[in-house]
């Protein structure tokens, strides 16, 4: 069971595997990093560490951004959508925050432009 206070837990909307997606944005730039999934237990300890924790689709368990890569997310701030269903992490991010080595995880493809 989680940590995760009540009154929090009782505003998010899951999916039907229980998780909600979370973006986490560089602090200061408002630049975009990456997207995770995030489950109740996942925010709880992002909250209580100000560490961001993911939890994982494929390996079925939770990860702290940075762990083995060291390109770590101090979270400043979490802010949960008007709707309940996305969560927002303000962070300061070392290193990449892409698996890939990007800076972010939206470097690789420009789907539209900005007009001149």
């Amino acid at each position: 069971m989680s940590g995760l206070d009540a009154a929090i837990a009782t505003r998010l909307k899951r999916n039907a595997e229980g998780l909600v997606p979370a973006i986490a944005q560089q602090r200061g730039t408002g630049e975009v990093l990456m997207m995770a999934w995030m489950d109740d237990e996942a925010l709880h300890r992002t909250l209580t560490t100000r560490r961001a924790t993911y939890y994982s689709r494929s390996r079925r368990q939770y990860w702290v951004k940075g762990e083995t890569s060291g390109h770590t997310q101090q979270v400043h701030e979490v802010r949960l959508d008007c709707d309940g269903d996305t969560i927002l992490l303000v962070v300061d991010q070392e290193g990449a925050a892409c698996h890939t080595g990007d800076r972010t995880c939206f470097d690789a493809d420009t789907l539209l432009t900005p007009e001149p």
